[in-house]
């Protein structure tokens, strides 16, 4: 039984992709803000607790979680969590900037941080971006530090496969498009996507299993429309 760990499991896509991968048999540590949809289900694979990324305390909370629970040994960890702010580049304070990237950027880096001593070689780890980081993509007004925050969790994949590339694990990074979730209609209210949450957290199940035995390093665009 597998190792799984997935941030922002308190909807949309991350809470579908920790049902699947608990429903397909794996061991799973959902981590969001809010445990409780996700510890709801009662799912015996499933463990959950609350969670902050920039918490240095909950931080050393999952490094004893997973020396202590599950041995040392975490195979697949999925960087799911986001946050956005859909502002005027003029009216964004810095705050607000600071916050979006304290979550999509450097809590994403202090959680593989706290995870990767425990990874083995044939480890992945799965980085969700958006098409709004990929550089030369149509880009939207009102994003600007969610889209440059996701650019920089891109780059950061990159590198990390190149300074990791000869002891594993294996990272990579997917720039979805729009998927029908709650942060979709923050950024663009009443748009309609082509795909649902569920639909989304099936591809990302099979690329987290599969896709580091073809790549590694590599951006993938999942997305079918624009946004």
């Amino acid at each position: 039984m597998k190792n799984v760990i997935i941030t922002g499991t308190s909807r949309g896509i991350g809470l579908e992709l920790a049902g699947i991968f608990a429903g397909a048999g794996y061991r799973v540590l959902a981590l969001s803000r809010n445990p409780r949809p996700v510890s709801a289900w009662g799912h015996p694979n499933i463990t959950a607790f609350a969670f902050d990324l920039s918490s240095e305390t909950d931080l050393h909370k999952l490094e004893s979680y997973v020396a202590g629970s599950w041995d040392g040994q975490v195979d697949i960890l999925v960087n799911n969590a986001g946050k956005l702010v859909n502002k005027p580049f003029a009216k964004i304070s810095r705050d607000e900037f600071e916050a979006v990237y304290r979550v999509n950027v450097f809590g994403v880096a202090s959680v593989i941080r706290t995870v990767l001593p425990f990874m083995p070689a044939d480890g992945h780890v799965v980085n969700i971006s958006s098409m709004g980081g990929v550089q030369g993509s149509v880009k939207f007004p009102g994003l600007a530090a969610y889209s440059s925050a996701k650019g920089a969790v891109i780059s950061l994949t990159e590198l990390l496969a190149e300074e990791y590339k000869e002891t594993g694990p294996s990272f990579n990074v997917l720039a979805l498009g729009a998927v029908q979730t709650e942060m979709l209609e923050e950024a663009f209210p009443g748009y309609k996507a082509p795909l649902s949450a569920a639909e989304m957290a099936a591809y990302i199940f099979d690329f987290a299993l599969k896709g580091n035995a073809y790549y590694n390093g590599k951006l993938l665009q999942v997305s079918s429309s624009t946004p």
